[in-house]
């Protein structure tokens, strides 16, 4: 009985230090990930080049526009940081380095609908329009 007791007190433990290891590590992976890229941007003025385009696309001036109408209180996430932790999670850090390195070269119509496509499939509804939000605090106004 002893035996047990002590088994399973360190199963408890154990799945706690992996909770804990797993939430903080994602964490950290995204605020990583984040300071890096906005970093990048800032430093290689391509963050006002991605803006000047958003003005540019009217689809993406459309899809951003839907933003401002949404209710924002029972969204999964709020900010930029929460937005990376569950875009890590949806997807590998290979296929985020390739959207970004398919945005320093510039994205044809048709590769931004299969990359739009490529991202509705794997969010929910909640979280696109969470991302939606974001983009219009960022490129709307």
């Amino acid at each position: 009985m002893k035996i047990i007791k002590i088994l399973l007190t360190l199963v408890i433990v154990l799945a706690a230090v992996g909770y804990g290891i797993f939430y903080f590590g994602s964490k950290l992976a995204a605020d990583e990930v984040m300071g890096q890229v906005e970093a990048e941007l800032e430093s290689t003025g391509q963050l006002d080049a991605i803006k000047q385009e958003v003005k540019n696309d009217p689809e993406l001036q459309s899809f951003i526009a839907e933003g401002s109408t949404i209710d924002d209180r029972n969204l999964p996430f709020k900010t930029k940081d929460q937005a990376v932790r569950v875009l890590i999670k949806k997807f590998s850090v290979s296929e985020l380095a390739e959207l970004q390195g398919k945005m320093k070269s510039g994205m044809t119509s048709d590769e931004k609908q299969a990359l739009l496509a490529k991202y509705e499939s794997r969010l929910s509804e909640d979280e696109l329009l969470a991302l939606k939000v974001l983009a219009y605090k960022e490129f709307g106004n």
